[in-house]
């Protein structure tokens, strides 16, 4: 480049930034400066970041992963405006994953059914079947540990594949994206998109902002066209920014990731934390996660959140489905070895138009994961902030995770006899189902540990 400098970084280099001097970065990178339009007339200088020893990240997405799965399923689904709902006379009726033939219709993801039904109506509802979706999950996750042995599913339909040190072993990284994609497809018939960067967060966005579009299915990111690429989308496009986040950086001026990006990082951690700074870090296209670690290693909480099959108007009932609720938190926080010390509860009204609800937490007594010392403050937050309208969702989820051994206390006689009977039921449970043993109040009207029993993620089995 003409009349640029270029700086070389070796091992624990400081940033040039003058108010981030206490930064320190692990590994040798080239800082070149570098133009990116921001919009007409609008330029800003940025500097470009280029690691030394890049590394080579698959985010492979399927598309339209329920719906393709019971097209793969039913060839005669092939072509038509399919969409993926539970059953509307339940109130499940939410549009779960539609064809790109019923997308391109106005059909999308979280529409309820009557909805879709009226913009489309011969749109063709399937139930989900989540076992499958499960297994099919799986297989695609074979499939590409045959390019990699560091492959992390980042959920259902999604994987990260690091494909450092074995990407010559196929060709070019976009002929390896392009064998994967074709295997994806001659095995199980769901189409796959693959975005590549030097990092997680980098593939992440190609896939998401590009990959997605292109005809070929692939896109590759790297630090030489991040910024010229990605600062001129819409700031809601920036991995990590929810609608109240867009919304409350716009209201300060940051429309596009650029505005963020050159936005002081300390005043992004000032006024939101971890998460401002995070986000800055995102603009910048830099991310420190590897592919290799463990999902569950960092987990923060664990959480259980349902739409109920109607709307519960009855304070009885809705404790009664809350009391459910912190039964299964609590279990899952035992298989898991933890106990928590934050509770979070969210309720959500039964009014489409106008919704109302609240999101509250409160700091338990002790760590717990046992119900019944959980429940109690579970009330206290419902009875403080319901308005006693409708409710059609309701949640609760334990923070603030530790591990059950790291716990310093002294427990009285009865309180490890009752730990022992809880650890007993546990097992019980687990061996023949959750229905095996209940609290008899889950008889009464209202309740949802049968009609949820044996269902995947709310949705049939």
């Amino acid at each position: 480049m003409d009349n640029c400098l270029s700086f070389l970084f070796i091992l624990k280099a400081r940033t040039i930034s003058a108010k981030s001097r206490d930064e320190t970065f692990f590994s040798p990178f080239y800082f070149l400066p570098q133009r990116c339009i921001l919009g007409k007339n609008k330029h800003l200088f940025a500097l470009r970041v280029i690691a030394l020893d890049s590394k080579v990240i698959f985010l492979a997405d399927m598309e339209s992963f329920y719906a393709s799965v019971e097209t793969a399923r039913k060839p005669s689904l092939r072509g038509k405006p399919v969409a993926v709902c539970g059953d509307p006379a339940l109130r499940h009726g939410i549009i779960l994953a539609a064809s790109k033939e019923a997308k391109v219709l106005g059909i999308k993801t979280g529409q309820p059914a009557w909805e879709a039904r009226r913009m489309c109506p011969w749109v063709i509802f399937v139930h989900p079947h989540m076992q499958t979706y499960i297994d099919y999950s799986l297989r695609i996750t074979t499939i590409f540990e045959r390019f990699s042995d560091r492959v992390l599913p980042y959920s259902i339909d999604e994987q990260f594949v690091d494909l450092t040190g074995s990407q010559k072993l196929f060709g070019t990284p976009r002929e390896t994206a392009s064998l994967a994609i074709r295997q994806v497809w001659e095995e199980t018939g769901i189409r796959c998109r693959i975005g590549m960067g030097e990092n997680m967060l980098q593939a992440k966005m190609a896939c998401d902002c590009f990959a997605k579009k292109n005809p070929d299915y692939f896109f590759a990111l790297d630090s030489s066209n991040y910024s010229s690429l990605i600062w001129p989308l819409p700031v809601s496009s920036l991995f990590g920014v929810g609608h109240r986040m867009a919304r409350n950086l716009e209201r300060i001026g940051v429309r596009k990731i650029g505005h963020l990006a050159v936005l002081p990082r300390e005043m992004m951690r000032r006024r939101w934390g971890i998460n401002g700074e995070l986000l800055w870090l995102n603009a910048h296209g830099i991310d420190y996660s590897t592919v290799d670690q463990e999902p569950d290693k960092d987990q923060q909480g664990i959480g259980h959140t349902a739409t109920l099959p109607r709307d519960y108007r009855s304070r009885e009932e809705i404790e009664l489905v809350l009391l459910e609720m912190t039964e299964e938190v609590c279990y899952r926080a035992r298989c898991r070895g933890m106990v928590g010390s934050t509770l979070h509860l969210y309720c959500r009204s039964a009014d489409f138009d106008f919704p109302t609800g609240f999101s509250r937490q409160k700091k338990l007594p002790t760590a717990t994961s046992r119900a019944m010392e959980v429940y109690p403050t579970v009330l206290q937050l419902f009875h403080r902030h319901w308005d006693h309208r409708p409710l059609r969702a309701v949640g609760i989820s334990l923070s603030g995770l530790t591990p059950y051994r790291q716990l310093q206390l002294s427990f009285s006689g009865r309180y490890e006899k009752e730990g022992e009977l809880i650890k007993t039921m546990d097992l019980v449970r687990e061996k023949y189902g959750k229905t095996s043993l209940f609290r008899a109040s889950s008889l009464n009207p209202g309740a949802q540990l049968f009609q949820r029993a044996g269902k995947i993620g709310g949705h049939d089995a």
